[in-house]
């Protein structure tokens, strides 16, 4: 994810030009309107997010950024890219992390200007290319040699280079030389020679169900080591779809920090006349006469080669593919799906968790309704949106599941938070209900947002702070009669009672049966909360008693907190309050 800091509505609207993919906008508090995330000091918010590793797009002046980060600077080859630019568009600065992304990020942000970015790294400016910041996928064997190596070609020696990497400039090296680089997939470390392994070997596998994430470990192991092979070589883990959530083949992805990826049985018997070892028995199981040998063709193309035929353990297998070109992972197959149910806060992007703000940065479909979207606005970046109408919650948590069920990593969208009041509990109840096994491989998060009843009583003081309880008057999925019972318990209870969904235009009734349930355990003084559009422009916040409360006033955008008989109304000058103590001062 990368963070665009802006200090000044100026930078703000620069960042917002640039339009870079998976980049949240940070802005000062008063000074940007409408940032993803607020902060209120540079200095700080800086370093927070250099901590974090988060890449930076600071839009102000580079000493600003150079004194903020200035002490924490200690290992080059861990920071994260940190790019200024100036507020005008007239400058692009890699300042930190050349090597690590930051240059390459400074030139697609000056060729959205029309400008050159001021890159002034001596392997970029010189040779053309950076052997310590290869294309994605590519890995450095042993990077203490390229500082030698690079000296070497910067001052005019001779150096070897053996192998093919179409980003190098083959014409900057020799056949000789003491020092040499060397482009293989093979476990070898040459001295005095800088190794780069290219992404270039598909690993497949297969996995009875819940085989152990070890033993098939142990087999990859084995297998790239009998062939001679670098684990630094694999550019992806691949497999059948139905195998797409089998622990085991998730972990040894994340062992190999590489992506896991999954084809189709009628995508992995197109490769049956290229098996060397085809199963009738596998085929009878999952419709493919190869789970390893396919998936590892399938990923590596049409010229690849296989070089490690199927390998078996007790319950696991495994064969190794090589591409004829470097591979990029996020073409091979699909992905596992992932469905996040994202509860978005009641209304102003400064009650978004900056876990909901990372889900949002890398999600490729977006399910909500239309409201809901709209407060969303920006943060939704280039995501493709799904909008469907108030009560066609089932409708939604369905496409939701089944998009992420094809491969997608799908948002569904919630106000306030997903498990109150939320989807998350109908996501879950299709999950539960229907045992679909395509919707029971996506992995599932529920991301947690501020609840309405929280906000609304941050804005009116204190007044959960004893027991409270939190009831829905809407009586469409829950009957009346068992609503009218928890009312009573609450009541009866004492208990500070947060009332949802109060009334709506076909709903007036209800409310007022509520209120005098609650009425005959509360005096005409109680404190009331009326909260209307919180978090939003037109916010509303009324401290009323139980005796004054305006029913005509309520509607579906409100939220009522009714106190319990200890909580209290507090005067003092201009500041007014509520808050139910909770016996500290006893």
């Amino acid at each position: 994810m990368i963070a665009l800091v802006a200090l000044t509505e100026a930078g703000a609207a620069l960042a917002r030009r640039l339009a870079l993919p998976d980049a949240r906008l940070h802005g000062r508090t008063g000074r940007v309107a409408a940032p993803d995330e607020s902060f209120t000091e540079m200095t700080d918010h800086l370093r927070r997010l250099f901590a974090e590793g988060t890449t930076i797009v600071a839009l102000c002046s580079a000493g600003i950024v150079a004194r903020a980060l200035g002490p924490l600077l200690a290992d080059k080859m861990a920071e994260p890219p940190v790019v200024v630019v100036a507020e005008d568009g007239s400058a692009v600065v890699p300042l930190l992390g050349g090597h690590r992304g930051a240059n390459d990020l400074a030139r697609s942000i000056a060729t959205k200007l029309g400008i050159a970015a001021a890159v002034t790294t001596a392997s970029d400016v010189s040779l053309g290319f950076a052997l310590d910041d290869p294309p994605p996928g590519w890995r450095v064997a042993n990077p203490e040699v390229v500082k030698p190596v690079v000296a070497a070609l910067l001052a005019g020696e001779s150096v070897r280079l053996d192998g093919k990497a179409a980003w190098i400039d083959a014409t900057r090296f020799s056949s000789e030389g003491r020092l040499g680089v060397l482009v293989t997939e093979r476990a070898v470390r040459p001295p005095e020679t800088l190794v780069l392994y290219p992404p270039i070997l598909a690993l497949g596998v297969g996995a009875e169900r819940d085989a152990p994430a070890g033993e098939l470990q142990d087999l990859a192991m084995r297998a790239l080591a009998k062939a001679g092979l670098a684990s630094e070589s694999v550019a992806v883990v691949v497999s059948l779809d139905l195998k797409s959530d089998e622990p085991a083949v998730l972990a040894l992805a994340d062992h190999l920090g590489v992506p896991a990826r999954f084809f189709t049985a009628a995508q992995l018997e197109a490769e049956a006349p290229r098996l060397a070892t085809p199963s009738e028995v596998v085929f009878r199981e999952v419709g493919c006469h190869g789970v390893a040998e396919g998936a590892a063709l399938a990923a590596a193309g049409a010229d690849c080669s296989l070089i490690v035929p199927k390998l078996k353990s007790a319950r696991c297998t495994v064969a190794i593919a090589r591409a004829a070109q470097p591979l990029d992972a996020r073409t091979v197959g699909r992905p596992r799906g992932r469905l996040s149910v994202i509860g978005i806060g009641p209304g102003t992007p400064l009650w978004r968790t900056p876990e909901v703000d990372r889900a949002l940065a890398t999600v490729t479909e977006v399910v909500g309704y239309d409201l809901y979207l709209d407060l969303l606005g920006p943060a939704l970046g280039g995501a493709r949106q799904h909008r469907l109408p108030l009560g066609a919650e089932e409708e939604r948590a369905r496409l939701a599941l089944d998009l992420a069920a094809a491969g997608a990593e799908v948002a569904l969208i919630s106000s306030g938070d997903a498990g109150i009041y939320g989807l998350a509990a109908l996501a879950m109840e299709l999950l539960d209900r229907e045992d679909r096994a395509d919707w029971n491989r996506v992995e599932v998060a529920v991301l947690p947002g501020l609840s309405a009843l929280q906000a609304a009583a941050a804005r009116a003081g204190a007044p959960l702070g004893h027991d409270f309880a939190a009831i829905s008057l809407s009586d469409l999925l829950t009957p009346w009669e068992t609503i009218e019972r928890r009312l009573k318990g609450a009541a009866e209870g004492g208990f500070v009672v947060a009332l949802y969904n109060p009334a709506s235009a076909k709903r007036r009734d209800q409310l007022g049966r509520a209120l005098a349930i609650l009425a005959q355990h509360r005096s005409p003084e109680t404190p009331v909360i009326v909260a209307r559009n919180l978090g939003r422009a037109d916010e509303a916040i009324d401290i009323v008693t139980l005796s004054t409360l305006d029913q005509a006033r309520i509607d579906m955008l409100t939220l009522l907190l009714i106190g319990s008989p200890t909580t209290r109304i507090a005067t003092r000058g201009r500041r007014r309050w509520a808050y139910t103590p909770r016996g500290y001062l006893r």
